[in-house]
């Protein structure tokens, strides 16, 4: 992983992800949750090929604004760019950009953390025992 490396994802729209399906909304348009969603599937497969065996990583912050609708059928493309990561690789941060055909939909930040699988899985399911 470096600085400037850039991941695209792309995503025709359909009605399962619009804002009236995911609850976010009443309209057929591109759902904001899904953009989230998004930016972060883009930023975990561009990590993903470099984590040792049994780490991953988690997503910890995100700012979005999404600032164009999108309609059902339409092709959404995000990309990723690294713009940081901490001195001991834990932490990596992104700029994220969302188009449509017409131009841009959204931009924002992302932060992901790299964990140990087990680790953090073992940590969640002890909530259970609260």
């Amino acid at each position: 992983m470096k600085i400037g490396d850039t991941y695209e994802y792309n995503r025709i729209v359909t009605d399962e992800i619009t804002a009236a399906a995911l609850g976010s909304g009443a309209l057929p348009v591109f759902g904001t949750p899904y953009l989230i969603a998004m930016i972060e599937n883009a930023a975990f497969c561009y990590m993903n090929p470099y984590l040792e065996e049994g780490k991953s990583s988690v997503g910890t912050q995100i700012s979005v604004s999404h600032v164009s609708p999108t309609p059902v059928g339409m092709e959404v493309r995000v990309t990723v760019e690294v713009t940081g990561i901490s001195p001991n690789g834990k932490l990596v941060d992104f700029k994220a950009s969302a188009f449509d055909a017409c131009g841009l939909i959204g931009e924002g930040t992302h932060q992901r953390a790299v964990v140990t699988a087990d680790r953090f899985l073992t940590k969640c399911q002890k909530k259970l025992e609260s």
